[in-house]
């Protein structure tokens, strides 16, 4: 998915986390980006914002719908380039198409990840299929560490069962929780997954307590760790818990995505779908792409033109950590 906002504003990711106590959990709450289609199909953005801008390499994260897309448009990327990270595409309802220059042509289907590694430099272009009638989902990326940043560009697909838990269930995309384990390879140590908790039950997780995570709820009135938290909301637990206690005092089932991972000790620019390390580096990719270098290759079969990057700001881009 692309960085579809006209004027970017430099976001950054990585460095010091602060002086976060394990009992803490802090709500970050979601601003709204429009993304692609002929009608700018709404998309609510958790990651980055100022109050944190990483948990674990999770550097940005898109939550979208329920969306009935013959109102909006739907979903329309044209291809657009990625360097320095993977995309983590997870679907609730509806369905994608995905190319990219890799010669991947897959689908984006509920409950099953498609994973791609931009690396050096990648394109890619997302398009909801015609059958679609309800889009909804979250998009999510992960910031390659500066050993990896330049790996070559890559693609994995990764279907995973429920996992019965008492009170719910998981789907562990990435990463091992309640005794699953993915086997999608990253290039961090990372947790991602989907979870389901029944109305009234409590869930309580055994967790990597190296791990800061976030849990993003889609639905339902959750506490976690016994902190209150809304729809499109983020929870945040820094690291220290070997448990993750998620409650569900709603009337309804409710969904929610897990993430986690070490904190991420490199400082890391991003800016439109570039991450790197120096304003140079974004500087470079944004020449390569418009220069249609060989960089981000080509996306066959998509309907159209690519997307042009937007115009960088009259100042330098500088990297800087979490806020204390």
């Amino acid at each position: 998915m692309s960085n579809t906002e006209v004027r970017p504003t430099e976001l950054t990711c990585g460095g010091p986390s602060g002086e976060d106590t394990p009992s803490a959990v802090d709500v970050l709450t979601a601003r709204q980006v429009p993304l692609g289609g002929p009608r700018a199909m709404p998309v609510r953005r958790t990651l980055p914002q100022r109050a944190r801008t990483l948990i674990g390499a999770w550097c940005f994260a898109d939550h979208y719908g329920p969306d009935d897309v013959s109102a909006t448009g739907g979903m329309d990327v044209a291809p657009h380039p990625h360097t320095g990270l993977q995309t983590v595409s997870w679907l609730f309802s509806g369905e994608i198409e995905h190319r990219d220059s890799l010669g991947s042509h897959a689908f984006v289907r509920p409950g099953e990840l498609n994973l791609m590694t931009g690396g050096h430099g990648i394109s890619h272009s997302e398009v909801s299929t015609p059958g679609t009638t309800i889009l909804h989902g979250v998009q999510l990326w992960v910031a390659l560490p500066d050993r990896h940043r330049d790996t070559a560009r890559d693609f994995q697909h990764y279907a995973p069962a429920p996992v019965p838990l008492d009170g719910g269930s998981a789907r562990v995309f990435l990463g091992t929780l309640a005794g699953d384990t993915s086997p999608v390879r990253t290039f961090t140590p990372l947790l991602g997954a989907e979870l389901s908790v029944e109305p009234g039950a409590t869930l309580t997780l055994d967790v990597d307590p190296d791990f800061e995570h976030g849990l993003l709820v889609d639905t339902g009135d959750v506490r976690l760790n016994g902190t209150a938290l809304k729809p499109a909301e983020l929870g945040y637990a820094a690291p220290g818990h070997e448990v993750l206690t998620l409650a569900n005092e709603g009337t309804g089932t409710a969904r929610l995505v897990l993430l986690g991972g070490p904190p991420f000790g490199e400082e890391i620019v991003m800016w439109w779908n570039f991450i790197g390390r120096t304003h140079d580096d974004i500087v470079r990719a944004r020449e390569d792409w418009q220069d249609g270098s060989d960089r981000f290759g080509r996306v066959e079969g998509y309907p159209g033109d690519r997307l042009p990057a937007p115009a960088l700001p009259n100042a330098t881009l500088t990297p800087r950590g979490n806020p204390a």
